[in-house]
């Protein structure tokens, strides 16, 4: 069974936001909801500062507390890593919302709390999320880490990688390469 997961440079990322465009068009969404985002950090100080900008979107945690606080089941997680929602289960508490340390929801137009499905839809056909197709600088890196041949787990063998919020014991299965 595959174990999919994400690698970030976001030292590569120039903020042009292709992938959350990407996404917003591929799932139909209006300008105001996305299932990613680039957050812009100010680091340095005066005169020596320069931007640093990180790609967020749900996490797939191996711990998802998201899934935890769902009192009907409708988040769930599959074998292979990636946390879902169905939608015929929720009946739009929100409490996904407040669990998720990573703030990734966005409410759909049928209330339901929506977010980044991995594209489960294409990964299944062997295809490439289009936030990592789409992207000219391969910022994003998606694969199988039980795979040692693929890219993704070829690169996080050599390279320093962190995730975010490691004390709130999630275990995202989205890595960032270290500075």
């Amino acid at each position: 069974m595959a174990r999919f997961a994400m690698l970030i440079d976001a030292s590569r990322c120039t903020g042009c936001n292709a992938c959350r465009i990407a996404c917003q068009m591929q799932w139909q969404l209006p300008p105001a909801r996305y299932y990613n985002r680039l957050e812009h950090n100010e680091k340095g100080t005066y005169p020596n500062t320069k931007w640093e900008i990180t790609p967020i979107q749900c996490m797939h945690c191996d711990n998802p507390p998201c899934r935890d606080v769902c009192p009907t089941g409708a988040t769930y997680k599959r074998t292979d890593g990636l946390v879902l929602i169905d939608g015929k289960k929720c009946i739009g508490c929100k409490y996904c919302m407040v669990a998720c340390p990573y703030g990734v929801r966005q409410i759909n137009d049928d209330g339901i709390p929506e977010k980044c499905r991995f594209c489960a839809e294409y990964i299944i056909e062997g295809k490439m999320p289009p936030c990592v197709s789409t992207c000219m600088n391969e910022v994003r890196i998606f694969g199988d880490l039980d795979d040692p041949e693929s890219k993704i787990s070829k690169l996080m063998a050599r390279k320093a990688v962190y995730q975010l919020l490691p004390e709130k014991g999630t275990r995202p299965r989205i890595f960032y390469v270290r500075k």
